[in-house]
């Protein structure tokens, strides 16, 4: 595995798609390691690498324990209420914040550490059961829920886009989701920061570039093929 060409490869492959984004906005890359160990980390970190996403709490503080000075965490994967303890105050950022008992958690975590924890609202673009996130009819509304909350600020959004061969209707889903984004922004509400649109992935990255994302969650295109 030529870690070394996969990444320049991801990070031409973006600044190309930069060029057509409607945003204009610089990418931020977070390298997906879920299941990979951590000289394969190691070596991306050495390559550049300074953002990594985790999808489970237990491989996230797993790694943190050994990595957590050299490189900053992402929780972007679905979590548990009662897995909010582990992370917290870990994370760099929490990309799947999707319902007000998880919201709740994380704000008496961070009151209590008087800490503020970064998050963004993972929003359902697939309208699929299977994948977490509020509907897109009922994000402003849910948004407008948390901005009481003091310790638990929202700087974005998150989706994952549907797994069809339809590219068009992966397009108008990144298309739909950067729209809301840009509605909330212009809003100019004190207590929220719409800075961040994490969408895309290996197989959509460019086009959710070009749709107007400024933050990809990329794996198997930089490490290969996950170890099952």
């Amino acid at each position: 595995m030529d870690i070394k060409r996969n990444l320049e490869d991801v990070l031409k492959k973006i600044e190309i798609a930069e060029k057509k984004s409607i945003s204009g906005e610089k990418v931020e890359l977070i390298a997906v390691t879920k299941t990979h160990g951590i000289d394969i980390i190691k070596e991306a970190i050495e390559l550049g690498v300074t953002d990594i996403g985790e999808n489970k709490v237990q491989e996230f503080t797993t790694k943190y324990e050994k990595l957590g000075n050299d490189v900053n965490f992402h929780m972007i994967g679905t979590l548990q209420s009662n897995k909010v303890k582990y992370i917290y105050d870990k994370a760099k950022l929490i990309h799947s914040l999707d319902r007000m008992s998880l919201a709740k958690e994380i704000e008496r975590k961070a009151q209590a550490s008087n800490i503020i924890v970064n998050c963004l609202v993972q929003v359902n673009i697939s309208n699929e059961e299977s994948k977490g996130g509020v509907s897109f009819s009922e994000t402003e509304k849910f948004i407008e829920s948390l901005l009481d909350f003091k310790n638990l600020k929202i700087v974005g959004l998150m989706g994952i886009a549907k797994n069809t061969d339809d590219l068009s209707e992966i397009r108008d889903s990144f298309r739909r989701l950067y729209n809301l984004k840009e509605k909330i922004k212009k809003q100019n509400i004190e207590e929220l920061e719409m800075k961040y649109l994490s969408m895309g992935m290996s197989s959509d990255f460019e086009m959710a570039i070009e749709e107007g994302s400024n933050m990809v969650r990329i794996g198997s295109s930089i490490f290969g093929k996950r170890d099952y």
